[in-house]
Parts: structure tokens; C-alpha cells; sequence
């Protein structure tokens, strides 16, 4: 009788470990194909992942590899680069209406702060995303049931750390220059912590605003010091110094516009 239940018990407890390795797997692969399929919808850009681990037990992941595209227009391959985000959840609210992310941790990112006079490529994916969710944090856009469903689900932050970053500065097209500069440390707090919480898409504004605030007040030494050192060239791009005086002074004044 003994043998019997010995026997019962360990088929419960391997029952127990395959639905857990298969449940592990499915929520792996369903958050990064979510990722993958909201990103660009609310973006208006690539967004990739290469792996996504997520542990039921103690809340603990990683999602490894993602890379946010460049809008149409610019010349980088990428707006943003991520090796390694680590991320703590509450794991008893994965399910419910709002999931409590206790802590995200952007490791070592590389951003690209493209501008081209007009504008730069962070503020045009954020614009993307204001043109989206027309403002708010809804997707105002036509989209099939479950991304609309994944885009408006609720989250609670509460703190969101980018640690480690850099910014390539690139400047095109009166001259094509480039020039890196540290990201300084971003901290958010508090995140959607009020009863109706924070939609992806209201996530994504917040961090995209703190990150461009930031990274433009890195770019405007950066941009200043490639416009200086490119005043050799303009003999022989045909170019008078009064001209690159003018493109200077209208970098100038894009970074310094209030969002």
C-alpha cells in the first residue's frame, strides 16, 4: 500500500512539474510575441525581441535582445538597442485585471539620437504613439480583439530603472557626423500605483519622454563639438561658414524646444 502511494505521489509531483515547465513556456512565448505585435502597432516601428524568461515562481525575468527600429525618413538602423532588461513581478497579479511589475531594470541600452534639423527620431516614434492612442493611453487605431486587449492592459511600475546607456549622436544632412555620450541613470517611480493603473502605451510615453529629455541634453555638447569639427569641411562640400552657422543655431534651438 505504501509502494502505491509513494508511486501516486511522485506522478503528482511530475504532473505538477510538466504543467508548470508548460505554463512557463506558453507565458514565455506569449509575452514576447505581445511585445512583438503591440510594439509596432503603437510605434509605428520594428520592434524585436530574442528571448523572453519569465518564472512563475518568484516573479524573476529577463528579456534579452530587443530592438526598437528607427521611423521611415532616418538614416541608423535603430532608435534603441537593449542586451539584457531584468524585471521583478508580483507573481500573483499576472493574471488579475492589473499585473504589478515591482521593478525593471534596462541594463547597458544603446540609444540613437538622430536629427536632421527638422526634428529626431525619438520624438518621432513618441509622436507615433500620441498618434495612436490619440493622446491617451487607448489604441485608437483599428486592431485585431486580443492586441487591443494587450495594449490596454493594466500595469502598476513601481520603479523602472535605464542604467549604463550611451547615446550615438548622429547629425545628417548639411553634414553626416557622429559622436558618443553616456546616458546618464533614469529612475522612474510609482508608475500607474492609483486604482485604474497604467496602460502599455502610457508605460512606453513616460519612459520614451524621460529617455528623449535626457538624451538631448547630452546631444546638445555632442552636436555643438561635430558642427565645430565639421567646419573644415565645408570647402569641400561647397558649403560657407555661414551656412553651418545656421544649421548649428537650428540644432540648437530643436533641442532646446519643450516637449
Amino acid at each position: 500500500m505504501k509502494k502505491i502511494i509513494v508511486r501516486i505521489l511522485i506522478a503528482v509531483v511530475v504532473l505538477i512539474i510538466l504543467c508548470a515547465l508548460a505554463i512557463h513556456f506558453f507565458l514565455d512565448a506569449a509575452v514576447k510575441r505581445g511585445v512583438e505585435r503591440v510594439g509596432p502597432m503603437l510605434t509605428k516601428v520594428e520592434v524585436k525581441v530574442d528571448s523572453v524568461s519569465l518564472s512563475l515562481l518568484s516573479g524573476s525575468g529577463k528579456i534579452k535582445g530587443m530592438l526598437v527600429g528607427n521611423p521611415e525618413g532616418y538614416k541608423s538602423p535603430s532608435a534603441i538597442s537593449v542586451g539584457t532588461t531584468s524585471l521583478s513581478v508580483k507573481p500573483s497579479s499576472l493574471f488579475a485585471d492589473k499585473t504589478v511589475v515591482r521593478e525593471i531594470n534596462v541594463q547597458g541600452p544603446e540609444i540613437t539620437f538622430e536629427t536632421d534639423l527638422r526634428g529626431n527620431n525619438l520624438k518621432k516614434i513618441l509622436n507615433n504613439i500620441e498618434e495612436t492612442t490619440g493622446g491617451g493611453g487607448t489604441v485608437k487605431e483599428p486592431a485585431p480583439p486580443k492586441d487591443q486587449a494587450k495594449a490596454a492592459k493594466k500595469l502598476q511600475v513601481d520603479d523602472f530603472f535605464i542604467t549604463g546607456g550611451k547615446i550615438n549622436v548622429r547629425v545628417t544632412g548639411l553634414v553626416d557626423k557622429s559622436a558618443t555620450v553616456p546616458l546618464p541613470e533614469i529612475h522612474l517611480q510609482n508608475l500607474g500605483t492609483n486604482a485604474e493603473g497604467i496602460t502599455v502605451a502610457e508605460l512606453s510615453k513616460e519612459v520614451l519622454k524621460a529617455i528623449i529629455k535626457k538624451a538631448e541634453e547630452q546631444a546638445a555638447s555632442a552636436v555643438t563639438d561635430l558642427t565645430k569639427n565639421a567646419a573644415g569641411l565645408t570647402k569641400d562640400i561647397g558649403l560657407g561658414t555661414n551656412t553651418l552657422e545656421k544649421a548649428t543655431k537650428g540644432i540648437g534651438d530643436i533641442l532646446k524646444k519643450k516637449k
